[in-house]
C-alpha cells in the first residue's frame, strides 16, 4: 500500500506536469465539466414549417416535432398513423374506418365526417405533397426523417383546408454516402413488422434510396354468433418507396415513387356497450368477442399509388426556383356490421344495419411553382402558384336500400407570397398573403341497385340535379419573432385562413338529399415563447392562442336516419395553450413531454341537431318539441379539453454500447363525441403507456429491444354510433414484443 506521503508526492508531480503543458488542476476540472455539459446539450432541431429550413426556435409558429427514438417507440407495435393521437400536445386522431380514413384534430378543430369524401381542416403533407382525400391521409409511415405538427391556420403557404394546422411528414432522402438498415419486430397476436431501407450513390450525380414496410397482425376477435374464432381485428399492409436524387451544378431533382396495399379490418363496432344514463364501457364489452350476423367480418381493402417530382434550380441573382409535380391514385372498399350485433343482442337492437363503402378511381394531381430568395440579406421572400385537381367516385351499399354511387370533382388554384424582414439582428417580421379559388362539382350515378327497399316499394330511384359550388378567399398572416437573448425568444402571430366549401352525398344512400356547407373562415391570434435554458439542456416552448371561426363547417352524424349531413354554425371559438418540453437532466437521463388545454364552443342560438335515433341515450342539451337538441354553447366534437404527454429515457453505458429504458405515457381529458351532449357519449381520463428496454451495440451497429404498447391494456372509447343502439369502438389492444434493428454504413 502507498503511504500518505507517496500519494501526496504523486499529486504534486501531476500538478507540476499539468503546469508544464499549460494546464492547471482547476483548468482540467473545468474542461472535464465542460465536456460533460456539452454531452448533455440538446440537439438543434430544424423544421420546414415555412418551406425553408429553419431552427424551431426561430420560427414564429407553434411547432412540435417527433422523430428518432420517440417516433420508433410509438410505432413499434405496428400501429397506423392514428398512433400520433395525444402523443403531441394539441393533436388528436381517430377513425371509424379502421386503418383507413383517419380524422385529425388540432387545438380542438377537426371534422367527424366518416364518409370517403370528407373534407378536413387538418392538412396532411407528405414529402411536400398534400394528401387531400381521407384514404391518402392514411398512407403508412416508414423510413421517416421527421414529423412536424404545425398548429394554427397555415393558409398562406399551404392553402385552403388548413384552418386547424398541418402535419408534415418528411421521409429519409437519398444521399451519396451508402447507408441502410433493417428492422424486424414480432409480438403477441401474431404481430410481425418489417421495415428496411438502403441508399447510396449510383454515380457522381445520381443517388437512390429504396424503402419497404410490411405490417401484419393475425385476426384475434371471435364472432360468437357464427361460432367463428379469430376472424377479424388483424391486418396485412405492405408499402414501398423508391427515390432518385439527381444533383449536378445548380440543378437538383428528386423523383419519389410510392405505393401501398392494405388488407385488414375496418373498425370493430360493439353493440350496446354503454348503459343508458352513464358513460364508460359496460358488461357487454369484450375486446376479443363480438356477435355479428353480417358485415363480412368488417373487411377493408385499399390500394394507393403515387409519384412526385421535385425540381430545385439555383438561379443567378440569389434565387431558387422550385417545381413540385405530383400524382396520387387510390381505390378500395370496406364493410361493416354497423349495429354491432344481432337481433338477439347484446342488448336491444331495433333493426339490422350493414353498409359497404367503395372508393372508385381516385385521381389527384397537384402542381406547385415557387421562386425564393437565397441570399444572406435582411429580406427573405418567396412567391408561388399552386394548382390542385381531384376526382373520384364513392359507392355506398346499404343492406336495405341498396347501392348509390356519387362522383366528386374538385379544382383549385392559388397565388401566394411571403416575406421575412430582419428589422435588427434579433427582431424580424413575417408577412404573407394567398389568393385561392376553389370549385367543387357533384353528380349522382347509379342508385338503389338490387336494393330490398326498392323491391318492396319502400324506396324509389330518384333524379338529382348536379351540384356545383365555388368560392374564393384571401388568406394572410402577420408574425414577428424577437430574440431576447441568444437562447430565448418571443413571438406573436395573426392569421386568417379558410376551409373551402364542401359537398356531402352520403345521405342519398338512404333516400336523402345531398348537403352543402359554405366556406368557413378563421381568424387566429397567438403569442408564444421559446427558450433553451440551463446551458442548452432544457428546451421549453409554449404558446397561448385564441381563434374565431365564421360559418364553421360541421357534420351532423347519426339520428334516426343514420344521417351524415353537412351544416354551418354561425360561429365557433377556441382558446387555450400548449407547452412542449425536453430536458437532458444528465448525460444519461432525458425527460420530455407537454401539456395542452383547449376550450372550444359552438355559437349559434338556432342550431338544432338530431340526437340518438335509438332513444337509448340521455341528452343533456335543451330539446325542442321534436326532440332535436340545441347545441349552442357545446364544445366541438372529438375535441379533447386537455392532453398530457410524458416520456423519459435512461441509459446505462457498458463497454460495448449502452442499455437503456424508455417509457412514455399519454392522457386524454374530457372529450365529447357528438355535436349534442349526452351522458353516454362523453369520455374522460383515457390513457395509454408504452415501455421499451433495449441494448445498443456501437461496434456492431445493432439494437435489440423488448417493447410494449398500451402496456396496461387500457380499453379506451374512441367513438360511438348512436342511430340504432349505443354502439362504440375502442383503441388498439396491448402489444408486447421484441425488435431487432441493424444499421449498415
Amino acid at each position: 500500500m502507498k503511504s500518505k506521503h507517496s500519494v501526496l508526492a504523486m499529486q504534486i508531480h501531476a500538478a507540476l506536469f499539468a503546469a508544464a503543458v499549460g494546464l492547471s488542476p482547476v483548468a482540467m476540472a473545468q474542461e472535464s465539466d465542460k465536456a460533460k455539459q456539452d454531452d448533455q446539450q440538446l440537439e438543434r432541431i430544424t423544421v420546414t414549417a415555412q418551406k425553408r429550413v429553419q431552427s424551431t426556435q426561430e420560427v414564429p409558429i407553434s411547432v412540435a416535432t417527433l422523430g428518432g427514438e420517440k417516433f420508433d417507440a410509438i410505432f413499434a407495435g405496428g400501429d397506423d398513423i392514428q398512433a400520433l393521437a395525444v402523443k403531441v400536445p394539441g393533436l388528436y386522431a381517430e377513425s371509424s374506418n379502421g386503418r383507413a380514413a383517419p380524422r385529425f384534430y388540432i387545438r380542438g378543430l377537426g371534422n367527424t365526417d366518416f364518409d370517403l369524401a370528407a373534407s378536413q381542416p387538418v392538412s396532411i403533407i407528405m414529402d411536400d405533397v398534400v394528401m387531400e382525400n381521407v384514404i391518402l391521409k392514411s398512407f403508412p409511415l416508414f423510413d421517416m426523417e421527421a414529423v412536424e405538427v404545425i398548429r394554427g391556420p397555415q393558409g398562406t403557404l399551404f392553402g385552403r383546408n388548413t384552418t386547424a394546422g398541418i402535419i408534415k411528414f418528411n421521409t429519409a432522402k437519398p444521399r451519396q454516402d451508402f447507408d441502410a438498415y433493417t428492422k424486424l419486430s414480432v409480438g403477441n397476436l401474431g404481430t410481425m413488422n418489417f421495415e428496411g431501407a438502403a441508399g447510396g450513390g449510383l454515380s457522381d450525380t445520381l443517388s437512390a434510396r429504396v424503402s419497404v414496410l410490411s405490417q401484419n397482425r393475425d385476426d384475434y376477435i371471435d364472432n360468437s354468433f357464427k361460432k367463428e374464432k379469430d376472424v377479424m381485428g388483424g391486418f396485412d399492409e405492405k408499402a414501398g418507396r423508391v427515390q432518385f436524387l439527381y444533383e449536378s451544378g445548380d440543378i437538383e431533382a428528386l423523383l419519389n415513387v410510392h405505393g401501398r396495399k392494405l388488407d385488414g379490418t375496418s373498425s370493430v363496432f360493439r353493440a350496446n356497450v354503454f348503459d343508458k344514463g352513464s358513460s364508460g364501457l359496460n358488461g357487454n364489452y369484450d375486446r376479443d368477442t363480438v356477435s355479428y350476423n353480417d358485415g363480412g367480418n368488417n373487411f377493408q381493402k385499399y390500394d394507393n399509388f403515387g409519384a412526385s417530382l421535385k425540381l430545385d434550380i439555383d438561379l443567378s441573382g440569389g434565387m431558387t426556383f422550385t417545381s413540385i409535380t405530383a400524382q396520387e391514385n387510390a381505390d378500395g372498399k370496406g364493410k361493416g356490421d354497423i349495429d354491432g350485433g344481432t337481433e338477439a343482442g347484446p342488448g336491444f337492437i331495433p333493426f339490422q344495419a350493414v353498409t359497404e363503402d367503395q372508393l372508385k378511381d381516385l385521381e389527384q394531381f397537384t402542381q406547385e411553382f415557387r421562386l425564393a430568395s437565397d441570399t444572406a440579406s435582411d429580406v427573405d421572400w418567396q412567391v408561388g402558384a399552386y394548382y390542385f385537381d381531384s376526382s373520384f367516385g364513392v359507392t355506398s351499399v346499404d343492406g336495405f336500400f341498396g347501392a348509390t354511387t356519387v362522383y366528386h370533382e374538385n379544382t383549385s388554384w392559388a397565388l401566394f407570397g411571403q416575406s421575412t424582414y430582419n428589422l435588427t439582428d434579433r427582431w424580424d417580421v413575417t408577412a404573407g398573403v394567398r389568393y385561392t379559388y376553389d370549385e367543387k362539382g357533384f353528380t349522382v350515378g347509379d342508385q338503389n341497385v338490387d336494393g330490398f327497399a326498392l323491391v318492396i316499394g319502400a324506396a324509389q330511384i330518384q333524379k338529382y340535379a348536379p351540384v356545383d359550388v365555388d368560392d374564393d378567399e384571401i388568406s394572410w398572416e402577420l408574425a414577428t419573432n424577437y430574440r431576447v437573448t441568444d437562447n430565448y425568444s418571443v413571438f406573436g402571430r395573426l392569421a386568417h385562413g379558410f376551409r373551402a366549401q364542401s359537398i356531402q352525398g352520403r345521405d342519398l344512400a338512404f333516400e336523402g338529399n345531398p348537403s352543402v356547407a359554405d366556406s368557413e373562415t378563421i381568424d387566429s391570434v397567438e403569442f408564444g415563447a421559446k427558450a433553451d435554458l440551463l446551458g442548452n439542456t432544457l428546451r421549453l416552448n409554449g404558446a397561448v392562442f385564441y381563434y374565431n371561426i365564421n360559418d364553421i363547417q360541421l357534420s351532423a352524424i347519426g339520428g334516426a336516419s343514420q344521417g351524415n349531413a353537412l351544416l354551418n354554425a354561425d360561429k365557433g371559438t377556441g382558446y387555450g395553450f400548449e407547452v412542449d418540453a425536453d430536458w437532458r437532466v444528465t448525460s444519461n437521463l432525458t425527460l420530455g413531454g407537454g401539456f395542452s388545454y383547449n376550450d372550444t364552443e359552438l355559437k349559434d342560438a338556432n342550431l338544432l341537431v338530431a340526437t340518438c335515433g335509438s332513444g337509448a341515450c340521455t341528452p343533456t342539451d335543451k330539446l325542442n318539441a321534436q326532440g332535436r337538441a340545441f347545441v349552442d354553447g357545446n364544445p366541438f366534437p372529438q375535441a379533447p379539453k386537455t392532453i398530457l404527454t410524458f416520456n423519459g429515457r435512461y441509459d446505462f453505458p457498458v463497454p460495448t454500447g449502452e442499455i437503456y429504458i424508455y417509457g412514455d405515457v399519454a392522457f386524454q381529458g374530457e372529450t365529447n363525441l357528438f355535436l349534442y351532449e349526452a351522458k353516454e357519449f362523453a369520455v374522460d381520463d383515457n390513457q395509454e403507456a408504452g415501455l421499451r428496454i433495449g441494448y445498443m451495440n456501437y461496434d456492431g451497429n445493432y439494437e435489440v429491444a423488448l417493447f410494449g404498447r398500451n402496456i396496461t391494456d387500457e380499453d379506451n372509447v374512441k367513438g360511438a354510433i348512436d342511430f340504432n343502439n349505443n354502439t362504440g369502438f375502442v383503441n388498439e389492444p396491448r402489444i408486447i414484443g421484441v425488435e431487432f434493428k441493424k444499421n449498415f454504413f
